[in-house]
């Protein structure tokens, strides 16, 4: 089947299957068909051209996913407006950062959003436009639905070059300050085509979308959109009886959530005997994900049923993939190597090059390791982003020149198999080095979760120079081994440590009841937290 565009999709639908839902608010009861949510984003795309908004303008959108979010920011592509999308979960001072970053100068928003702008306007200066979705307190602006009445209902927009900013999408911030990273049209265009050619995915199809940014390409594609209620900003804290009964009652076929959000449903799932068998795809990214959460599945799902555990990140995604049954049956067995994330997607380029800390400003095939050793991972792709926006510095240590192209630098380290397969080892910021050696945090933690008293653990270090010391914090699955007998606990965990070379030179254990994880997707380990906390203890 021929891709679309993001921008020009959703036209596609209206006109081939104008009667077929497009999105169940499941919160609000509301539905939309694809006509109508064509129509509507029509009427807002060109009542904003109306309202002074012009193609190229940046604009703030910070209204809750749902019909309204999925319609105006399909009306900015079609305006020819770049949508900055900031998850709220980062934390306010952590948005605010990111509003002045990107420089906005429009804002749509709910009402609570218009209220925080006006009592901070230091970090949304540079905004000029605004309109609010609900209703207008004591600022300016038109409404949404005032600027829907001056809108057109047939608006036509302007086609779309590949080249054309899309969108400004900001990365988790789980290592680091967030970064706006900027999106072209044919990024997104390239990513609608994987998903059809790699993953399968379908029009018609029904999907319960568990991350805003999916619910976008699910509408793309021409798939129904099941919004559930759940706080996007804390998939961990699902209610998981919820997902599962949309997943029975509206016959899901297709659902992309993090694996903070899977092990809750699929606990849940078994705990009460419960099967899916509407599911034919289940896309599981934003962390490593475990064989004991993909074991699960076994008694949950149809033979049929594929689950994928796509690697990738917010400037490149997806990088590669693997299949649920190749995670289970052959390579968790071996996580003391690090976690199979598979082979590359087709389009992509994977290397391993030396780890460095510093930018490199042009690529040289004597940067490459061989197969079997742990380096940094880079990737071209033509669905990689080229650039953070207007952050030259954290641009140039990301990317890598290359004649007339560029290869991007993940951030993880990692290492190829005898089978072209890749394995991630880690968050290159975080590995540990000890008088030379050095510690990646995967393969050493993957011992100490062998454990059975063990939930998850964290390699940190401490200390400066050479009295630097690596630690291992465990998260204990049984809170009685740490109150009742924490120095038995310990021993038993430096013994296992012990028995394994990269990680007999962990010598101190500390406990922690509940780790920090990332803000998107509950599910990564926050270790710089842990490792301020440790230096205390």
């Amino acid at each position: 089947m021929k891709p679309f565009s993001i921008s020009t999709g959703l036209a596609h639908w209206a006109k081939e299957m104008p009667g077929q839902t497009a999105i169940i608010e499941t919160r609000t009861g509301k539905q939309v068909t694809f006509q109508e949510l064509e129509g509507e984003s029509n009427l807002i795309a060109s009542g904003l051209l109306q309202h002074g908004f012009k193609k190229g303008d940046r604009v703030l959108v910070m209204v809750p996913y749902g019909i309204n979010f999925v319609s105006l920011t399909f009306a900015l592509f079609k305006a020819g407006a770049i949508p900055i999308l900031i998850d709220p979960g980062l934390g306010k001072k952590n948005v605010l950062h990111c509003i002045r970053q990107s420089e906005p100068r429009g804002i749509i928003a709910i009402p609570l959003a218009h209220a925080v702008k006006t009592f901070l306007p230091a970090s949304f200066k540079s905004i000029q436009l605004s309109v609010t979705v609900g209703k207008r307190w004591f600022w300016g602006g038109p409404t949404l639905d005032q600027v829907k009445n001056n809108g057109h209902l047939h608006y036509q927009a302007e086609e779309t070059p590949d080249t054309q900013d899309a969108a400004i999408l900001f990365t988790s911030g789980s290592t680091g300050p967030a970064k706006g990273v900027l999106y072209t049209h044919g990024m997104f265009n390239q990513q609608i085509q994987i998903l059809h050619e790699h993953f399968g995915i379908q029009p018609g199809e029904k999907d319960l979308p568990t991350f805003p940014l999916f619910g976008l390409f699910s509408t793309g594609i021409g798939m129904t959109s099941v919004i559930p209620n759940m706080d996007f900003t804390c998939p961990a804290k699902v209610k998981a009886s919820h997902i599962i009964d949309l997943i029975q009652k509206q016959h899901i076929t297709s659902s992309f959530g993090s694996p903070a959000l899977w092990n809750s449903v699929t606990r849940y799932c078994n705990e009460n005997d419960i099967r899916l068998p509407s599911l034919r795809r289940i896309l599981i990214a934003g962390a490593p994900v475990s064989g004991s959460l993909l074991k699960r599945f076994e008694t949950i799902l149809q033979p049929e049923c594929k689950v994928m555990t796509p690697y990738g990140a917010t400037e490149a995604l997806p990088v590669t993939s693997i299949d649920r049954q190749e995670i289970v049956n052959e390579t968790w067995a071996q996580q003391d190597e690090g976690i199979c994330v598979g082979k590359p997607i087709p389009g992509a380029e994977i290397k391993i090059i030396q780890i460095s800390d510093q930018p490199i400003l042009k690529w040289d095939t004597a940067l490459e390791l061989p197969q079997g050793q742990t380096g940094e991972i880079i990737v071209k792709a033509p669905w990689v982003t080229k650039s953070y926006f207007k952050q030259e510095a954290k641009t140039e240590l990301a990317k890598i020149p290359d004649g007339d192209s560029f290869w991007h630098r993940m951030g993880d380290v990692g290492k190829w198999d005898d089978k072209n397969r890749l394995w991630f080892c880690g968050r290159k910021c975080h590995r540990v080095i000890i008088d030379g050696e050095i510690l990646f945090t995967i393969p050493c933690e993957a011992i100490f979760n062998q454990h059975p008293d063990v939930k998850r653990s964290a390699l940190v270090g401490r200390g400066l120079g050479s009295m630097r010391e690596p630690v291992i914090i465990i998260e204990p699955e049984n809170q009685h081994r740490v109150t009742q007998d924490p120095q038995s606990f310990s021993k038993e965990l430096l013994e296992l440590g012990a028995t394994f070379p990269h990680t007999r030179s962990i010598k101190k254990i500390l406990y922690f009841s509940d780790f920090p994880v990332d803000v998107r997707h509950n599910a990564k380990i926050f270790r710089e937290k842990l490792a301020a906390w440790s230096e205390k203890q």
